[in-house]
């Protein structure tokens, strides 16, 4: 199960990143961390943009709402959700892992 952590600002989610990957998706869980594989190079930031474009997509929240407050050169992230509940965030990320699978 990805773990998640309401806070005052909004939901924490932890995030196994791939960059420069074959394809940006949503890949799983990985450890208790949402898997994402990005296209993306690891250059200046661009994979994170990139991360944080598909969260905010898969989330259907503002891109604004969504940004990264650890790990910004390691694959290993944690990304706020500004706003939303821990239910909310739940419920959108299976429903976006389960139309994801083949």
């Amino acid at each position: 199960m990805i773990e998640l952590s309401q806070t005052t600002d909004g939901v924490l989610v932890g995030v196994k990143a791939q960059a420069a990957a074959k394809k940006n998706s949503l890949r799983g869980e990985h450890a208790g961390l949402l898997k994402i594989s990005v296209t993306t190079a690891p250059e200046k930031g661009k994979a994170n943009d990139a991360i944080a474009d598909l969260l905010a997509a898969a989330l259907a929240v503002r891109r604004s709402a969504v940004q990264i407050v650890a790990g910004h050169t390691q694959p290993l992230k944690k990304f706020l959700i500004s706003g939303a509940s821990l239910d909310e965030v739940r419920e959108k990320i299976a429903r976006a892992l389960e139309n994801a699978q083949p």
